[in-house]
């Protein structure tokens, strides 16, 4: 054995000598130079040899004897455990990088994700779903979490997996007074945010090559949800009324975003909602019905919830506080039929035993005390701000160079930039990187992009709530700009 080199941890700090020893002994018997059964070196010799004492030796093979790499006999020198050759040619050449994946494994590898943004880059970021710091009530979440830690002295135990009795309390009177949702306790299932709701709605509502509606354009990762469970996608166009529900089929779920369409911002109309609900009873199928940021509406009342309309046999409904207080929080609740309670709730206690039960007491005293709503309205107020500032700058800076749809609710809009052709978008959202500027291309939300609804032109989704005026002011000037580039240098280009 040579020399050993020094190695470090990823923070620069010098590991113990018996540490090294250790991975000096495991990296020769990996490359091969010690097979199973070779012996190695005395404590004496080897101690000598590195010039450390015999004791350092002696925990360095105490250590890797407990390990399994070597082994002892009495009176017989220390050797390489009997095996390890063994376990290294049933990994076989390359085995590292032959991943052996169930079909929804195979399925998730394939989707394209949406990434973290890169935010040291960027000076305005109009990505979707994120909120600004500011907004969040801190002292009044402060003083929930103190509630909730009084409430329970006895937190160490398991809980109940369908959620804490008090939330779903707590939820029951919210979703009556915001929602008109007439609804009993027991058919609230708390979950880790919306996207565990969709997916315990996959894992329990269909099995692989089961048909499952979306709309078109829809949430990405609720279509990728049913599809990574391997459901047959069918997708259906959203028009000024909403999602298409003339020819639906024989389908298991239907997922939709009726009071808010997402991305488009369109009110699927009474008729639609009627149809869809009169589907779904007569082929056995359930809706799930997100209603992820119903809170935000401007200038127009609440839109009522299909869970309220009748028919709620056939309704599961899904809420959220990632868009009212923060994403990072991951509280969401499902409402299901109580003829799928049962399911859900032994699911739930499958997929993680329950959603952690300190956020859960919080946000329960924050309902009851009344601050949960009051804060709900203190960021109507700033939203709205933010998004008369958005629109104001769109006008003045872009006009008749864009048009914006689903402004009317929400915390984003959806700009069409007439002039530059679909197949653009991306060089376009590029450009407008470079420039650090966040935009995000509606077109990865078409779950089918041959869709006869859908604009040939370049289209993004641009959110809001997460800046301030001057920010949205700076963001579209930067905007204007990156569109006035394209246009020179194509211009250019074709004279």
């Amino acid at each position: 054995m040579g020399q050993l080199t020094v190695p470090t941890t990823e923070v620069g700090v010098r590991v113990s000598v018996v540490q090294r020893i250790c991975w000096a002994i495991k990296d020769q018997i990996s490359a091969g130079s010690l097979a199973t059964g070779d012996r190695l070196p005395s404590t004496r010799s080897l101690a000598l040899e590195w010039g450390v004492s015999r004791t350092t030796v002696t925990a360095a093979y105490e250590q890797l004897i407990a390990e399994g790499y070597l082994e002892t006999k009495q009176g017989a020198r220390t050797q390489v455990a009997k095996g390890l050759s063994l376990i290294r040619s049933k990994q076989g050449p390359g085995a590292p990088g032959a991943l052996r994946l169930s079909s929804y494994g195979q399925r998730a590898l394939g989707f394209d994700l949406p990434a973290s943004s890169n935010v040291s880059r960027l000076v305005v970021d109009f990505r979707y779903g994120d909120l600004a710091a500011p907004d969040f009530p801190t002292l009044g979440w402060k003083k929930a979490i103190s509630a909730a830690l009084l409430r329970r002295p006895d937190r160490l135990r398991y809980a109940d997996p369908c959620g804490s009795l008090e939330l779903r309390a707590a939820l029951q009177g919210y979703l009556w007074r915001a929602r008109g949702l007439h609804v009993n306790p027991d058919q609230i299932v708390v979950v880790n945010g919306s996207q565990q709701g969709l997916d315990l709605c996959a894992r329990l509502l269909l099995d692989p090559g089961d048909r499952a509606v979306v709309e078109n354009p829809c949430y990405a990762l609720a279509w990728q949800t049913f599809a990574a469970a391997g459901a047959e996608l069918m997708a259906s166009d959203v028009d000024r009324e909403g999602m298409q529900t003339y020819a639906l089929g024989k389908a298991r779920v239907a997922y939709v975003t009726p009071s808010h369409q997402f991305p488009l911002g369109t009110i699927m109309s009474a008729g639609r909602r009627q149809q869809l609900l009169t589907w779904a009873r007569h082929v056995g199928a359930y809706v799930i019905e997100d209603d992820y940021d119903s809170e935000f509406r401007y200038g127009i009342g609440p839109i009522p919830a299909l869970q309220a309309l009748g028919n709620a046999e056939r309704v599961i409904y899904l809420g959220t506080v990632s868009k009212t207080l923060s994403p990072t929080l991951r509280l969401g609740y499902l409402v299901v039929p109580a003829a799928l309670h049962d399911a859900f709730s032994r699911a739930k206690r499958l997929f993680d035993r329950h959603t952690p039960s300190l956020e859960q007491d919080a946000l329960a005293a924050f309902i009851e005390n009344g601050g949960y709503e009051r804060h709900v309205r203190r960021v109507r107020r700033l939203n709205a701000g933010r998004r008369a500032a958005l629109l104001a700058a769109l006008t003045e800076n872009l006009g008749d160079e864009i048009t914006v749809v689903g402004s009317d609710a929400g915390l984003h809009v959806v700009v069409w930039v007439n002039d530059v052709p679909q197949a653009e978008e991306n060089a376009l959202a590029a450009r407008a990187q470079a420039a650090g500027l966040g935009l995000y291309g509606i077109s990865p939300l078409y779950v089918d992009a041959r869709s006869s609804n859908r604009p040939n032109i370049a289209g993004f989704v641009m959110g809001y709530a997460s800046l301030d005026e001057a920010k949205i002011v700076e963001g579209v000037r930067r905007f204007a700009s990156v569109l006035a580039t394209y246009r020179t240098r194509k211009s250019n280009k074709t004279s």
